[in-house]
């Protein structure tokens, strides 16, 4: 059967099983969105921006594991995507974004809306294509996706000119065969004697520590953590894009660690005399100053990309492989080893762990507690977000203090709860993700936990929610002010709060997303907080923004002593450190 470019790019995404398409449509992408038309089995979703486009995609991806798939145009449209391509880039996010291109006799020669949208995007992108004939469409799709998808995940760009995809002009749809690509072809299977050294080193460890990050999630490997440590009882700790990889409310979790984690976590990572670090970049956000990092602790990194394993900080046993498969032969080893973990003083690791949280754990249950005050502090908001929500919503988030205090005070048990963008830290992101999200799960809670700043680079996509009728539930904690951009002018510019504040320009939150079709909540007072949260949660089919007055002044702690800190360098408090 002949089919034109755009129906053999439809066809090729039906069958690698795509269900959305995250897009915004222009003149070099126009023939690609007719064939979108005669087909009725991927749905379309007209963003307001090529960002919440890719955002959007992202929390899809995030949420479900599966890659999130885009459409733009040539020119701004390409270049608009870019921000998107690099937050999926820095997380290890499987996308796929095509491109619209303008025809190919024009490349080259500054015509309307050209970009060089290959060389622009090229340090972001795992991979990227220009198409040069129609009839290569199918396998470049089945290729992509296998690129996208495989090894360490990461986005792919399809770049196609108009004339590749032009109606008039049809070919034979060749069924790509399976993929095999000589120059890639990314390690499976840990080597059997890095996991023999691995598992004696670990039953030989007296103060060991499991430090999970985002590559745990990514490489389904929740399962298989909470085996082993059934099997070794020790502390865990994760990065901030590897919360909910382990249980948090499980005993042995200490909470996040790194620039805002835990006391207990980065203490107990200080003093460990073993770290398994499990697909986990230790950048500089966790390790604080490298020369400084647990100098009294063997490594033993797990990753599937060997170029992450000692980038940083010297691993003594490298381990090459995927999570799953790494942990599953770990547990395998460690069962039939002759050797036996020290559980004596793996108790007394664990006591001085649980020392080190009653001395400066963080305080779960502000919000129980009676103040004088009638302002509302950022951490019980999110605190009330967990209980009304029973722990087990959806939560996406942007940048800053909103999104510490998300990742510090709401207990993620299950992993791809947490939609966050962690290596970018990209401002905007959260909306349109928490969009993603509600398109994979729509019978799920979905709670965009945002702030004044974040929320205005993409509100736009509050006409989306509404044009889709996904009702997300959006807490927008409101500070009045770039939170830690501020935070960090507080404690390192005598205060000297240099744009970061937005003075009387903020608009009424409650009236704009009014005027969008929505729900909206204003609270200002503490004894409010609980039942307007209730009252917004019960409206389950309409989206509802609660914009919620906060203390100004609060920040986010414990924080790491930078720059020459370790990690048992921290501030707990205004003016207090350890």
């Amino acid at each position: 059967m002949k089919l034109s470019g755009g129906d053999m790019l439809m066809r090729a995404l039906r069958e690698e099983g795509v269900k959305f398409i995250f897009g915004y449509p222009g003149g070099a992408a126009l023939h690609i969105y007719d064939a979108i038309f005669k087909q009725k089995k991927i749905e379309h979703i007209l963003v307001r921006h090529e960002q919440g486009a890719t955002h959007a995609a992202d929390g899809y991806a995030r949420a479900t594991g599966k890659p999130g798939v885009v459409f733009v145009t040539s020119g701004p449209g390409a270049t608009n995507a870019i921000t998107g391509l690099a937050t999926a880039f820095m997380d290890s996010i499987p996308l796929i974004v095509v491109s619209g291109q303008v025809a190919s006799h024009l490349i080259g020669t500054d015509s309307f809306q050209e970009t060089d949208m290959i060389g622009v995007s090229r340090p972001i992108v795992k991979h990227s294509y220009i198409v040069q004939r129609t009839e290569d469409i199918p396998s470049i799709v089945n290729e992509a996706f296998h690129i996208a998808t495989s090894g360490r995940p990461g986005p792919v760009v399809i770049d196609i000119p108009k004339d590749i995809t032009a109606p008039e002009n049809k070919f034979e749809y060749k069924k790509p065969k399976k993929v095999n690509l000589r120059s890639y072809q990314p390690k499976v299977h840990p080597h059997p004697g890095q996991i023999k050294k691995a598992a004696k080193a670990i039953l030989s460890s007296e103060r060991p520590v499991i430090y999970a990050g985002g590559g745990a999630i990514m490489g389904n490997a929740s399962t298989q953590l909470k085996a082993l440590n059934k099997i070794l009882n020790v502390p865990v700790t994760n990065t901030l894009m590897g919360l909910g990889v382990y249980p948090a409310t499980d005993k042995h979790f200490m909470g996040m660690l790194g620039m805002h984690g835990t006391y207990q976590a980065n203490m107990a990572m200080h003093n460990a005399d073993l770290i398994l670090a499990i697909g986990a970049r230790f950048d500089d956000r966790i390790t604080n100053t490298p020369s400084k990092f647990a100098t009294g602790a063997r490594i033993i990194h797990i990753d599937v990309d060997p170029a992450s394993i000692s980038k940083i900080i010297n691993a003594d046993i490298p381990i090459v492989g995927q999570v799953k498969e790494s942990l599953s032969a770990l547990i395998k080893e460690i069962k039939r080893s002759k050797i036996k973990i020290d559980s004596e003083a793996i108790s007394k690791w664990n006591d001085q762990i649980k020392e080190w949280r009653r001395l400066h754990g963080l305080d779960h249950e502000m919000y129980l507690k009676k103040s004088k005050s009638k302002l509302i502090m950022p951490q019980e908001v999110v605190q009330q977000v967990y209980k009304v929500t029973k722990g087990d919503a959806y939560v996406t988030s942007d940048v800053g203090q909103h999104q510490m205090f998300a990742a510090q005070y709401y207990h993620f048990d299950k992993p791809r709860r947490w939609i966050n963008s962690g290596g970018l830290g990209t401002m905007g992101f959260g909306l349109p993700s928490a969009m993603g999200v509600k398109l994979a799960f729509p019978n799920k809670e979905v709670v965009c936990i945002t702030g004044e700043g974040s929320i205005q680079m993409c509100i736009q996509e509050l006409s989306t929610c509404l044009q889709y009728g996904l009702p997300v539930k959006i807490i927008n904690i409101n500070n009045q002010a770039l939170g830690m951009v501020r935070q960090w002018q507080d404690m390192n510019y005598s205060g000297r709060h240099a744009a970061s504040t937005y003075e009387e320009s903020l608009p009424d939150f409650v009236k704009l997303t009014e005027a969008y079709g929505h729900k909206g909540f204003k609270v200002t007072e503490r004894n409010k907080l609980g039942s307007t949260l209730a009252k917004a949660f019960a409206l389950k089919d309409q989206l509802v923004f609660v914009d919620v007055y906060v203390d100004q002044s609060e920040h986010v702690y414990p924080m790491l002593v930078s720059p020459n800190g370790s990690m048992k360098d921290m501030w707990l408090s205004r003016g207090k450190k350890t």
